[in-house]
């Protein structure tokens, strides 16, 4: 598979993939967020990325393309992620779902607890105010 790393200039097909799944767009334009494009050899295969800077990081936004999906590139896309994350140094993961925790949870994401979440993870707008309060928190060390 191919990543390739989108610049906040080029958003505008994730932000169209995005909203069809009815994820949040209003923020991915915003500091210390890195989206990713990943391909294979029949072509866009989805998009997914990281929010923040320290040990704690939101994974944001993965989404397989509605022509694509339940061919297990979604897996495909989280490894990847995932190893973006470990070279960077990221000792776990969290993130926020309304409509995705099986798939999370059969890779190893655990829930958390809101109140215990990092600051890094309750300062993000994403736990604020774009996600329910009734969206699970999970949370995968990889480190």
């Amino acid at each position: 598979m191919i990543v390739i790393a989108l610049e906040s200039t080029a958003l505008s097909e994730l932000a169209t993939e995005l909203a069809d799944a009815g994820l949040p767009t209003s923020d991915l334009g915003e500091p210390d967020r890195r989206f990713f494009q990943f391909e294979d050899d029949v072509g866009i295969a989805g998009y997914g990325g990281m929010e923040g800077n320290g040990p704690d990081r939101l994974l944001r936004s993965l989404v397989v393309t509605a022509d694509r999906r339940r061919g297990g590139l979604g897996t495909a896309i989280l490894g990847a992620i995932e190893k973006a994350a470990t070279d960077e140094g990221v000792a776990a993961l969290y993130l926020l779902t309304t409509t995705a925790e099986p798939f999370f949870r059969r890779h190893g994401y655990v829930p958390a607890n809101r109140a215990d979440a990092p600051d890094a993870i309750t300062g993000s707008a994403e736990f604020r105010s774009l996600c329910p309060a009734s969206a699970a928190l999970l949370f995968k060390r990889i480190a």
